[in-house]
């Protein structure tokens, strides 16, 4: 499984012991790194398809990253997919608005016919980006126009993908960093003065809480903006040993 990392904050902070703490943990997950962060002004993606932990430049990008109000981080185990930086997260679309959304997944897709059709389109091989590709023609064909209809929207597919699948999501669509979690103990969260942080493991001694199961919920300036439906689709060792045998026949 990869791990996740994602901040949002009402003002500019430094959040580079936190991605040097995160990083640290490509010794465990060696298949590639991504980071979005703010950059003079502008998003921009960085992507490296080696373990974080050996990386030649991920020292001096961390070093050089300025106070963040927006950033999302990855670190890849493979499951589906080779290692090549086609297959790194994060993965970026831009819907027929112009919008840009930016995603990160930490799961393996089981029950997946709706997304195989991506397959003979996508760049690389993952179901993660099979992903992306499905949210974009649903983004694209219902045309939600504000962060509400947009919520609305991402709740309702997140639901639709819930169900036997491993699922955590970070989503960070230029205004609104959504979360979900359908696996116990595989996501935290920390408060503290209108800074939320999002991290599969705590990342210091710092109080980090479980972050709730089976909701998408949605965050602007480190404050929670909308609370999806409690879907209940729960992911357990149990369930995995049986979509894994199913997986044999999709």
């Amino acid at each position: 499984m990869c791990e996740l990392f994602g901040f949002s904050s009402a003002h500019k902070t430094d959040i580079r012991a936190e991605l040097r703490e995160f990083f640290r943990h490509g010794t465990e997950h060696p298949h590639g790194w991504g980071l979005m962060r703010e950059h003079y002004g502008n998003l921009e993606v960085l992507k490296e398809p080696v373990s974080s932990a050996e990386s030649n430049i991920i020292s001096g990008i961390i070093q050089e990253t300025s106070p963040q109000n927006i950033t999302l981080a990855h670190i890849r185990l493979a499951t589906i997919g080779s290692i090549k930086l086609e297959n790194c997260h994060p993965y970026v679309q831009t819907d027929n608005s112009g919008r840009i959304w930016t995603l990160m997944h930490n799961g393996t897709i089981y029950s997946g016919k709706k997304l195989m059709k991506y397959a003979d389109c996508q760049i690389g091989e993952t179901d993660s980006e099979r992903i992306s590709l499905a949210l974009l023609d649903e983004i694209n064909e219902k045309q939600p126009k504000t962060a509400e209809q947009r919520f609305q929207l991402v709740d309702e597919f997140v639901i639709s993908l819930s169900k036997r699948n491993k699922l955590n999501l970070m989503l960070y669509d230029g205004e609104v960093l959504y979360i979900h979690q359908n696996m116990k103990n595989t996501l935290h969260y920390l408060s503290q003065d209108k800074n939320m942080l999002f991290s599969t493991k705590p990342l210091d001694n710092r109080n980090w809480i479980p972050y709730p199961l089976t909701q998408l919920n949605a965050f602007h300036a480190g404050e929670k903006v909308f609370e999806g439906r409690k879907h209940g689709y729960l992911f357990t060792p149990a369930l995995e040993s049986i979509t894994e045998r199913d997986a044999m026949h999709i």
